[in-house]
């Protein structure tokens, strides 16, 4: 059985690293301070963004697995499990690790948008490679929120820490937005093996007994989240992943209506569990019905 480090608050991280207290609900930590320190799997109930510097350190996220690279920032949300098991020894690391309780954004603008911010469902694998510049950002955001944890507390220091932490946050937007860029080739591979997906998909008529193609399984197959999934389909094609496939399955069904076979059958072929859902479908990406695209084909 795994000994998991139960990260209730942000303060049951740092003790364990033995690291000072700074405020019940968020903590910064340099890493070089603290080290060498016990590597702990963690189960949390908090928001974290750990950059790690070290080279070569093995961590588990979840069910992966992930060999860091010098500037590698993964961000964790409460309910996920991760790090490494402690085996006893102690490991020298450097780096920065943030970590705020959900119960910090009460009544901020932050609380409501922090789902949108999808990196916190990414797999390890699917972690931030930063570059110098976004590495000296990051660090330099840490030091301020560190030292505004180190001020005595006013009206607005919770208001500081909270547009800190944005800031942060959305600068990790835009360097994955960038490393999604970067890696467009290795993002157009994606979309080439997606396409495969769904043909073989089709081909080996598994809609029959699964129904149509999700975006959880094409994620699953490909061996992504969801979530970073979707997010390399809509800045690769400019669309959503649900979108390309239900474009796919459209394409499908006008090649079966001009061959002849009739809407039922279509529907049938295509999986669908009613014909109106097939129509529907239809018609919101065509702005026509397939009765009237089989009048348009025959006249």
């Amino acid at each position: 059985m795994s000994k998991i480090l139960k990260v209730k608050n942000v303060n049951d991280y740092a003790r364990y690293l033995g690291s000072a207290e700074q405020h019940p609900l968020v903590c910064v930590i340099d890493y070089a301070e603290v080290s060498p320190i016990r590597h702990s799997l963690n189960n949390y109930s908090v928001y974290g963004l750990f950059l790690r510097d070290d080279a070569a350190v093995d961590l588990s996220y979840g069910c992966g697995k992930y060999d860091y690279n010098k500037g590698t920032l993964l961000c964790v949300a409460p309910g996920q499990i991760g790090g490494k098991e402690d085996n006893g020894e102690r490991a020298s690391i450097t780096g920065w690790a943030l970590l705020f309780h959900p119960d910090l954004l009460h009544g901020t603008s932050l609380e409501k948008r922090i789902k949108n911010y999808s990196f916190f469902d990414y797999r390890v694998n699917e972690a931030l490679h930063m570059t110098d510049e976004e590495h000296g950002i990051f660090v330099s955001l840490m030091r301020q929120i560190r030292e505004e944890l180190g001020k005595k507390p006013d009206e607005l220091q919770r208001v500081i820490i909270v547009g800190y932490i944005e800031l942060a946050l959305n600068f990790c937007q835009r360097f994955y937005n960038r490393q999604f860029i970067t890696r467009k080739i290795e993002n157009s591979d994606i979309l080439v093996r997606f396409d495969q997906l769904l043909r073989d998909y089709f081909e080996e008529k598994l809609q029959l007994t699964l129904g149509l193609p999700t975006v959880q399984y094409c994620a699953d197959k490909l061996c992504m989240s969801p979530n970073y999934f979707g997010d390399v389909i809509k800045k690769t094609t400019g669309d959503t992943a649900s979108n390309h496939i239900r474009l796919f399955i459209i394409q499908l069904a006008k090649n079966e209506l001009a061959a002849g076979e009739t809407i039922t059958q279509v529907s049938d072929k295509l999986g669908f569990e009613y014909s109106q859902h097939f129509s529907r479908m239809f018609k919101k990406q065509e702005g026509i019905t397939p009765s009237e695209y089989c009048r348009r084909l025959y006249g």
